[in-house]
């Protein structure tokens, strides 16, 4: 046990020295986003992401000849993906109101930043939305129509896991983890009436290109979104996916929560969302699912989730899970050393410190139950600790009080790589 955390503690160290680098600016944020679109060209990876493609498509157009505007707003998991049944069966109780007003408060901060925190935030989407690639776009607008779909998570997943996932998916043979983890999304509806901030692409004078649907529907129709901006809808749905899907498959645990943030950072390619409602709803996603995770009786339900997910995922790989998720450094966008660098970016999207003197990080009761899964030998007093020397330098953007600081600051991908190193 020594060895081990003297190990820990090395990886800590070197962790922390890496975080004090400069900050990615916002062209090198983008073009590690694109190569995580694009896989640098690798044929496998480019027929996952087509085949991811074309089964959304296929899932939203249902029995229609064609995919009409009119269709996306009702697109939602049915049979077979889903086993709504199973999941009404166990009469859990997710308690939305509570929680929803629980998401509220965690981000009471927002209510007294700066206006030049605000002009910065409206600069940013409009520098990362007009200097999008088409290849970002076309992203964006895939992750943007399959928000009530799974499918944009075989893209963290590596070509032979992920097309596995995206066969196993159509077939019905994870739905019992379909219906869990859509179930699990806490809606942002309430959050968006009561901050009431508008979308960039509504603020006067905002220079905000609104992408044209080449993608799903293909119409060419400029991509919009109505109600509040903060936090982002979106963005707390894909991470809280992706989250509950790291828990399921630790084996891709960093390159889940990766996609959580790279799905975050397509809301603001389409010029929809501001940084502060991506990084919003990353910490409320992260509240929400550890919440969920403590509470034994939600434990039950998503351990049946879990067995028949992997179960099924091994049969359609024909092999362990271990050996399915290992992906050759070049087919592997995901886990690139680049997304680490991109995935602290996302933390506070070059948005300055507010507060000179922040909040002392204390962990939340219960949180290191994020670390769990990836993390099995180590203690939860090692889990916890690791979530302290891992975290973003306190003081920016919507980390107010203790619980507020430590949302924020959280960072899971560093978190996980540090202690596997």
């Amino acid at each position: 046990m020594r060895f081990r955390l003297t190990l820990l503690t090395a990886a800590l160290l070197v962790s922390q020295f890496s975080q004090a680098k400069a900050a990615l600016q916002l062209p090198e944020a983008a073009a590690i986003a694109d190569s995580a679109t694009n896989a640098q060209g690798s044929a496998d990876y480019l027929a996952l992401h087509n085949q991811v493609q074309r089964s959304l498509i296929a899932a939203i157009k249902g029995k229609h000849d064609k995919i009409e505007r009119s269709q996306l707003e009702g697109a939602k998991q049915g049979k077979p993906l889903t086993d709504t049944a199973w999941l009404k069966s166990g009469g859990y109780d997710f308690d939305k109101k509570a929680n929803q007003q629980a998401g509220i408060a965690l981000l009471g901060a927002f209510s007294t930043l700066p206006e030049s925190i605000l002009a910065q935030n409206l600069a940013t989407v409009e520098n990362i939305n007009l200097n999008a690639t088409t290849s970002l776009r076309q992203q964006a607008l895939i992750d943007a129509e399959g928000q009530n779909y799974l499918y944009f998570l075989a893209d963290a997943l590596g070509p032979r896991l992920g097309q596995a996932f995206v066969s196993a998916y159509n077939k019905g043979e994870l739905s019992k983890a379909a219906a869990l983890i859509k179930a699990s999304e806490v809606s942002t509806s309430e959050a968006k009436k009561h901050f009431d901030y508008k979308r960039p692409f509504l603020i006067p004078a905002n220079s905000i290109h609104l992408v044209p649907d080449n993608a799903v529907v293909n119409d060419n129709h400029p991509y919009t979104a109505d109600g509040g901006s903060f936090p982002s809808g979106h963005t707390n749905a894909g991470y809280t996916d992706a989250l509950l899907m790291a828990q399921m498959l630790p084996e891709r645990f960093v390159p889940l929560v990766d996609r959580g943030a790279r799905y975050g950072y397509s809301r603001i390619v389409l010029g929809v969302h501001y940084p502060l409602d991506v990084m919003g709803s990353r910490m409320v996603a992260q509240r929400n699912v550890a919440h969920y995770l403590n509470d034994p009786a939600y434990r039950k339900r998503f351990d049946e989730a879990k067995q028949q997910l992997r179960s099924a995922l091994e049969k359609e790989c024909g092999m362990s899970l271990k050996a399915c998720a290992l992906v050759p450094a070049k087919t592997d966008p995901y886990a690139a050393k680049s997304m680490q660098a991109f995935y602290r970016f996302t933390l506070t999207y070059n948005l300055p410190v507010v507060n000179a003197k922040p909040a002392p990080l204390v962990v939340p009761e219960g949180a290191e139950v994020l670390l769990e899964a990836a993390l099995p030998n180590l203690s939860a007093a090692q889990r916890r600790q690791l979530m302290v020397k891992t975290a973003l330098a306190g003081g920016y953007p919507l980390s107010g009080n203790g619980e507020q600081s430590f949302w924020q600051r959280l960072n899971l991908h560093d978190a996980v790589s540090a202690a596997r190193r």
